[in-house]
């Protein structure tokens, strides 16, 4: 009897579901917006878990009871406490097969390396980190830029508020980022917008990450540092989770994963130079599929294949699929 295994990866502000057979040839495809429930509350979780499910399993033209085994890589999942209200609603939409449920940035190793294990780096608009052993134990960090884990679009924008500020004090260099955020805002000085990022008049946020790019390509030094930082700390979240996992010796395999990288290829650079003192035989690379593809491979994983030799046959089959992945 032919088997089906499904992936589902949500997020902040899209979600995706993929069904495949038993030779991970897709077979059914659902998007939608927003699944992490942090943003959406549990009803909106639901709704957008039912939505995607449903366009998948009407393309594939199964029902979710036929599937065999799924993965779930969930924005939101990030304590134990988390696992029963997630679990209740996988349930709820219908899914009775052993599932591997997992925090959205994990997919990202599994879909980025071929024995899947190791690290994985995610960068977008904030960060996180996790990773996985030979012998399947998880390692991770706690995702929260509060708890001093940098950095994304949005803590390299907070990060170069305060370089601008830093200069208008004099406590660090001038540097052009002043004159960018005083076109963005309209401010009328250096003092004016301090004074309105301060008190909410003016708000710069995450989406002007490209800006600093362009302004470290263009040779400003402070926002190269900045960039130089940004590498450099998402490096320590690596480093962190090889020593979790006490894989410093190995050729570990480390995936960076998010929309972040596509700013400078100083990003890696730094990361490497950073986690080589720590794993000097790592080895690092983007991720150059779609999530989706890690979460149906934990999917395999759990209905009891041997997911990891489907990784490359997946990832190009999917790509007739493309369209739905923008």
């Amino acid at each position: 009897m032919k088997k089906y295994f499904l992936g589902v990866d949500t997020g902040a502000t899209k979600s995706h579901a993929l069904i495949v057979d038993e030779n991970a040839t897709p077979l059914g495809f659902g998007s939608g917006g927003a699944g992490n429930w942090e943003v959406v509350g549990w009803d909106g979780l639901e709704s957008t878990l039912n939505k995607i499910l449903g366009a998948a399993c009407r393309q594939a033209n199964i029902t979710p009871a036929q599937i065999s085994g799924a993965g779930f890589g969930l924005a939101g999942f990030d304590w134990e406490e988390d696992r029963a209200p997630h679990l209740d609603i996988i349930r709820k939409i219908g899914i009775s097969s052993p599932i591997n449920l997992v925090n959205d940035a994990f997919i990202g190793l599994p879909a980025g390396t071929d024995a899947g294990w190791g690290v994985v780096v995610s960068a977008g608009t904030s960060c996180n980190c996790y990773g996985r052993n030979r012998d399947g134990k998880i390692g991770r960090v706690t995702g929260a830029y509060f708890f001093g884990e940098y950095a994304g679009a949005g803590e390299l924008v907070g990060r170069a508020k305060q370089v601008v500020a830093h200069a208008w004090t004099r406590r660090g260099a001038s540097t052009k980022l002043t004159e960018a955020f005083l076109d963005i805002t309209g401010a009328e000085n250096p003092a004016d917008l301090l004074a309105g990022l301060m008190r909410g008049k003016y708000d710069i946020g995450a989406e002007y990450a490209p800006l600093i790019f362009q302004i470290a390509e263009e040779g400003d030094d402070v926002a190269q540092e900045l960039i130089h930082w940004a590498g450099h700390e998402l490096g320590e979240l690596a480093k962190a989770v090889i020593r979790q996992l006490d894989i410093a010796d190995e050729a570990v395999d480390i995936v960076l994963a998010g929309s972040f990288y596509k700013g400078s290829p100083i990003i890696q650079e730094k990361m490497a130079e950073n986690i080589r003192t720590l794993a000097p035989k790592a080895n690092l690379s983007r991720l150059k599929t779609s999530p989706v593809v890690g979460a149906t491979l934990l999917g395999m994983e759990a209905g009891g294949i041997d997911a990891p030799p489907f990784r490359h046959v997946l990832a190009e089959k999917l790509e007739g699929f493309g369209k739905y992945l923008d």
